[in-house]
């Protein structure tokens, strides 16, 4: 039996099917982030029933799926008009369709997605409920796909009519009817034999990244965790053209013409290991510097259904920040802010943060552009606080310069000048910084612990919020650390 994810798989990647339903053990499962995107869905989809009010919902859990479409042809022989899951099955192909309506006799498709955008793989998603309704013989009056509206502010009250945006793409659906029958066939054909040979390509990555691709790409192939594919800013197709013509380590690589000049000190590192120093340039970049530092670093969440007034979809919220003060005499001072869970943390960490950061100073924070951003939403949000938060933003100084321009580089770095590869290489010490903290060890990590740590009961709340501070902490003496041993390069 197919369902409408087992079919839109399929047209991602033939052989990604043919793992899922014949091979499963090397699918990879789905990690915590994965996980928080399909409750995010969930959410979402929830929120929309609100669109068409007083429905009947086929409740996932506790039923078969013989059970589930008997239940949602009563229901419609009954005149239900709304119907949130309403299960069918028809060649073989199982859909739910996340919110049915019923109109003079017509039937209306609603495909609820917590993305702000109609993607192809949504129209394929639709396609296939329409195929399986229009099969079993009912008139469809549209297919539609509900979306987030990215353009929304959430007023005091949400407004479900302005959040959610609904496209229309019955003309482009019904275009795609006529495909869907053969390549059905040709899927269960596959599928009867041997593992497809598929080579890899843009489809591992897109629309999703394949969740075999550590099957296909390392257990298969034996492309290295290091390869070709980590050449930094090298355009995708570039990459599989390497791939393509027998090339996967960065020292297999001759012709170094078509590649600027970060990415062949990339690969001639790896023919040739060498640490690159470019002490004038260093010099330039340190001479801007004045003392006290204040190495700032935020943290930042996101929700899809903003919970706050002021507050558009997936917009970053500052929950968090660590400054580590350098007084450039060997003093070193450090200050932090958490909010409050469950709350907006906005105006409460714009008090702290101008109470901890006179006016002049001068800040540094590791890629500054994100650091400015939050700042400057932050004084748009906050008016009475807007020019003493932009002058907070003008002051700031970007310590990835000299990485990003390949002025300090390290073969250890692999072509990155992720603070998360710039620390290990320049401090080995420090090495296993991140790994040995505990809970939270990245910042995925840290915004999806925020963002649910109101459900936790206290004691698992107390524990993430002692590992939050301690990983932001992490982050800002990373930089004072970095800042040093640029310092002591050009001594040398």
């Amino acid at each position: 039996m197919f369902s409408k994810s087992l079919y839109t798989r399929g047209l991602q990647c033939p052989k990604s099917l043919w793992l899922k339903k014949r091979k499963p053990s090397v699918i990879t499962p789905p990690d915590s982030s994965r996980e928080a995107i399909f409750s995010n869905g969930d959410d979402v989809g929830s929120l929309a029933h609100a669109l068409f009010p007083n429905g009947k919902e086929i409740v996932f859990e506790g039923s078969s799926f013989d059970e589930k479409i008997k239940q949602s042809k009563e229901w419609i022989e009954q005149g239900k008009s709304v119907i949130y899951e309403a299960t069918f099955k028809y060649d073989d192909v199982l859909v739910m369709v996340d919110i049915l309506v019923f109109k003079e006799g017509r039937a209306h498709i609603y495909e609820v997605k917590s993305s702000t955008s109609v993607k192809e793989i949504y129209k394929n998603d639709v396609a296939i409920q329409y195929y399986v309704l229009n099969g079993l013989g009912y008139e469809i009056g549209s297919a539609n796909v509900v979306h987030i509206n990215s353009d929304y502010v959430r007023g005091e009250s949400l407004e479900l009519e302005k959040f959610f945006a609904i496209e229309d793409i019955s003309e482009i659906v019904k275009e795609k009817q006529k495909d869907i029958p053969s390549r059905l066939q040709d899927f269960r054909e596959m599928l009867k034999g041997e593992e497809p040979n598929v080579e890899i390509g843009m489809h591992c990555l897109n629309p999703y990244e394949c969740d075999a691709c550590e099957y296909c790409w390392e257990e298969q192939r034996g492309i290295p965790s290091y390869s070709v594919f980590d050449i930094a800013k090298l355009k995708w197709e570039k990459r599989f053209e390497l791939y393509h013509s027998g090339i996967t380590k960065l020292e297999e690589i001759e012709d170094l013409s078509p590649f600027n000049e970060g990415q062949k000190l990339q690969i001639l590192s790896e023919k040739n290991p060498q640490i690159v120093i470019k002490k004038d340039k260093i010099q330039s970049f340190l001479s801007t510097l004045k003392y006290p530092i204040y190495h700032l670093d935020f943290e930042t969440f996101q929700q899809s259904i903003p919970q706050w007034k002021g507050i558009s979809p997936y917009e970053q919220i500052p929950f968090q920040y660590s400054l580590h003060i350098d007084y450039g005499d060997g003093r070193l001072e450090h200050r932090e802010f958490l909010a409050q869970e469950g709350s907006d943390p906005r105006e409460e960490l714009v008090k702290s943060l101008l109470q901890d950061i006179p006016q002049n100073a001068m800040l540094m924070a590791y890629n500054a552009s994100f650091e400015r951003g939050v700042i400057h939403k932050l004084s748009r949000a906050f008016g009475k606080y807007s020019q003493e938060l932009k002058n907070l933003a003008s002051n700031i100084v970007d310590l990835m310069t000299p990485f990003a321009d390949k002025d300090c580089y390290h073969p250890a770095m692999k072509g990155s000048y992720s603070i998360k590869k710039v620390l290990p290489a320049l401090v080995p010490e420090m090495q296993n910084a991140y790994k040995d903290l505990e809970l939270i060890h990245d910042g995925g990590e840290a915004m999806s612990a925020y963002a649910s740590l109101h459900l936790l009961p206290q004691k698992e709340r107390e524990a993430y919020r002692e590992a939050l501070l301690k990983y932001c902490y992490l982050d800002t003496l990373a930089m004072v650390k970095v800042l040093e041993k640029l310092k002591e390069a050009i001594e040398k």
